[in-house]
């Protein structure tokens, strides 16, 4: 549940607060003013609903230092509330609407993404997390409204130069890097649940003895076939291609540690005793400017937009009368 509403999340762009499930009343508050935007004013039982959910990430062991973690928490959530409220005001001002079928084609996309086809297991997932599908539209159409707002008032030009993608790149390499994947192969001697000490040493020695055959010149292919006691000795000890975290680390580990075609040594894990060959290894290296120039040209005007629009807010700030009570 959690991944599902993390993926309505990184849809909306938004925390979706409800008015339901994040203050049990034996957290009760007494309700009190923390702000005050153009005489509007966010309250702290608003501000609890948002800082909820993230308290459990301050962790520290000294009270004095979790609390002042916890008030710099709030004075972050505090100051998004604020933005919010004035988006929200200025695209009043503006008469922005937002059409129905707009709030609806968004929530047929969220389960679309979440795999949702019947309305009522969409609507008890929501419930569970304590959102309703009202709760949620409403949502739904205040981020609409406001990224229309940010349309029509945040100006960035689409047209870039080649030097300032190049210089963007080159910046943020790390964005366009290939994903490493890695082939091993294995030789697996596993060890039984409950073998005693001695068996473990003559189960050792086996697999010395064909490591010993290998480095003595034998394929070790042909090895794997004749003594590997896994699936994969029918496929000469190959296990496919992975990716980077998908194995268990000590089998990882020396995997990666491996040029392309060597062999380790003895490598022991909860599976038991292998000898490893590393038969490939790709990416990991980042990829050429031309082959990723549109996704550059996305990114960096992904970057000039929120540059923009945090311009857009000092102005609406400049022009705004706001108190902070907290």
């Amino acid at each position: 549940m959690a991944q599902f509403l993390k993926r309505i999340l990184f849809l909306l762009g938004v925390i979706l607060v409800s008015s339901f499930g994040w203050i049990s009343s034996s957290e009760a508050i007494v309700d009190r003013i923390v702000a005050i935007v153009n005489q509007e004013i966010i309250t702290l039982s608003e501000l609890e609903k948002w800082t909820g959910p993230l308290q459990k990430e301050v962790q520290s062991e000294d009270r004095l230092e979790r609390q002042e973690r916890l008030h710099e928490l709030r004075q972050k959530v505090l100051e998004k509330l604020i933005e919010e409220k004035l988006v929200d005001q200025e695209a009043k001002r503006l008469a922005i609407k937002v059409a129905s079928k707009d709030v609806d084609a968004a929530i047929e996309e969220i389960k679309k993404r979440n795999a949702f086809t019947q309305q009522e297991d969409f609507e008890k997932a929501l419930a569970k997390e304590g959102l309703t599908i009202e709760a949620l539209k409403k949502q739904i159409e205040k981020r609409l409204q406001s990224t229309k707002l940010v349309n029509y008032s945040v100006k960035v030009e689409a047209k870039t130069e080649e030097k300032d993608l190049k210089d963007f790149y080159e910046k943020n390499i790390e964005r366009y890097r290939i994903e490493e994947s890695y082939r091993p192969a294995h030789i697996l001697f596993p060890i039984p649940i409950g073998a005693t000490s001695e068996e473990i040493r003559e189960i050792r020695k086996k697999c010395q003895m064909v490591l010993d055959k290998i480095t003595g010149g034998e394929d070790f292919g042909d090895m794997a076939l004749l003594y590997s006691q896994d699936a994969s000795s029918k496929d000469r000890g190959e296990l496919g291609s992975f990716k980077k975290g998908e194995l268990i680390p000590a089998f990882e580990r020396e995997a990666l540690r491996l040029r392309v075609g060597e062999v380790s040594g003895i490598v022991q894990t909860d599976f038991g005793f292998h000898i490893i060959k590393l038969i490939d290894k790709k990416g990991g290296g980042p990829l050429p400017f031309k082959e990723v120039v549109e996704k550059v040209k996305a990114d960096f005007y992904e970057k000039e937009m929120d540059k923009a629009f945090k311009q857009f807010l000092t102005k609406l700030r400049e022009k705004s009368i706001i108190e902070i009570k907290l």
